[in-house]
């Protein structure tokens, strides 16, 4: 996975088309599975707070190898949050340890 093949978006950035997917995972499960897919080259990991396992992905990728710049990270906003949007997202940014989110699905 040396060049993965992206899309580019309407903003100009670029999101890859393959990414790894953390749905079932316990936090633990996480761990692992994020640090050998960024290890075989994935960049682009999808999460969201009903999944549970946002403070696992955030460990993993604080401990990366890989820049923050280099990764797409997705989450999503869940049902029972549409009337609070901005305070879940504060709440998977705090649990994903990161400043912002590449891509927010509502």
């Amino acid at each position: 996975m040396a060049n993965p093949t992206v899309i580019k978006l309407q903003d100009g950035n670029v999101m890859p088309q393959l990414g790894l997917g953390v749905w079932q995972a316990s936090n633990e499960e996480v761990i692992t599975a994020i640090q050998k897919a960024l290890e075989v080259g994935y960049r682009s990991i999808d999460t969201a707070a009903a999944y549970k396992n946002e403070e696992g992905v955030g460990k993993a990728l604080k401990n990366a190898s890989v820049n923050r710049e280099e990764l797409f990270i997705t989450t999503k906003l869940w049902n029972d949050d549409h009337k609070r949007p901005r305070e879940a997202l504060l709440d998977s940014l705090k649990k994903l340890q990161l400043d912002y989110i590449d891509l927010y699905l509502i």
